[in-house]
């Protein structure tokens, strides 16, 4: 006779703990989540034209973002736990599997260079590694112990990001589970408000998409709630460490022509003065476009404004208040 914990795992309501994940034998494993639920609205797409599968996809997609809006307070909440890591000196890391893990990765690897940050900040980590990113690898989210075993060099202080649409992928349970036990704090981003992996973590950003269009592919309404939540998510933590200058980009580095002419552009547009006097700011600021930024309005040199920047880690309107730039206080 199965036990409780056996019978709820084999019906979806707690992820397994064994290294396969799922249980023994032949038994099934049932999901319940509301991404395996059947659209009551979409009957019919397999009976449609191209144009009537698309309407019928795109009426779907339009909920997605108002769902998303349903769970901002939550998502504020991850977002001061990540600048808190960042400040404390240690990181984001980020835990999924399949699309969520795909999704995941690419949000990691556009910031360095959109933010010019450390790839060290946010560190994205695949059930299954690298090469599960670009094919499907069968079987690697159901592994328990391959999450806590990637979740290892955790530091305590950082912040552990778990995406997974139903909540309850045993991969990223293994790892926020090794995080806690870490002394990391843990956040959850899932299409489950009910997830079972909730329990625990100090943030859950339980995304209300309901059932997909097509049952159980949770690379549609899901992962397009997963990328808008951990886009707004890793932005706004970047504009919270300073790394923009009102909506500009100002952790870019003229590296090249390219660059340079569009940091050029962005130094314009903060500050109102021609091409060739923020041109020669950068040239004086070696290339470091917040360096120039803070010469041009705070009308001093570029050591000296190199020096106000690291007094104010990097953050360019507490270096223009402390020069006596007027207007640099934050909202309440």
């Amino acid at each position: 006779m199965r036990t409780e914990e056996e019978r709820a795992v084999d019906e979806g309501e707690i992820p397994s703990r064994n290294g396969g994940g799922t249980a023994a034998g032949n038994e099934t494993v049932i999901v319940r989540a509301p991404t395996e639920e059947r659209n009551s609205g979409t009957y019919d797409i397999d009976l449609l034209p191209a144009l009537g599968i698309l309407r019928e996809i795109n009426a779907e997609d339009t909920t997605v973002p108002r769902a998303v809006g349903a769970v901002l307070p939550e998502l504020a909440r991850a977002v001061e736990l990540g600048v808190a890591a960042l400040e404390n000196g240690t990181a984001i890391h980020y835990f999924g599997a399949g699309t969520s893990g795909r999704i995941a990765t690419q949000d990691a690897a556009e910031l360095p260079p959109t933010y010019g940050v450390p790839p060290e900040w946010v560190v994205a980590h695949h059930a299954g590694g690298n090469d599960a990113v670009q094919r499907a690898v069968e079987g690697v989210e159901d592994d328990w112990e391959s999450g806590r075993a990637d979740a290892a060099g955790v530091e305590p202080g950082s912040l552990v990001v778990g995406l997974a649409a139903s909540g309850r992928t045993p991969y990223v349970g293994g790892a926020l589970e090794a995080a806690r036990e870490r002394s990391a704090r843990t956040a959850l981003i899932s299409a489950n408000p009910d997830a079972p992996l909730a329990e625990g973590v100090d943030v859950h950003v339980g995304v209300a998409t309901g059932a997909e269009v097509i049952a159980g592919s949770t690379r549609m309404k899901a992962g397009s709630a997963q990328k808008l939540a951990l886009n707004s998510f890793s932005t706004a933590v970047m504009v919270r460490m300073g790394r923009t200058f009102s909506n500009l980009m100002v952790g870019v580095d003229a590296t090249n022509g390219k660059l340079r002419g569009r940091v050029v552009t962005i130094l314009t547009q903060a500050t109102g003065l021609g091409k060739d006097e923020c041109a020669r700011a950068l040239t004086a600021a070696e290339g470091d476009t917040r360096t120039a930024l803070v010469s041009l309005l705070a009308e001093v040199d570029a050591d000296r404004a190199a020096r106000e920047l690291d007094r104010a880690q990097g953050r360019v309107r507490a270096a223009l208040s402390a020069l006596g730039v007027p207007g640099q206080e934050p909202h309440a």
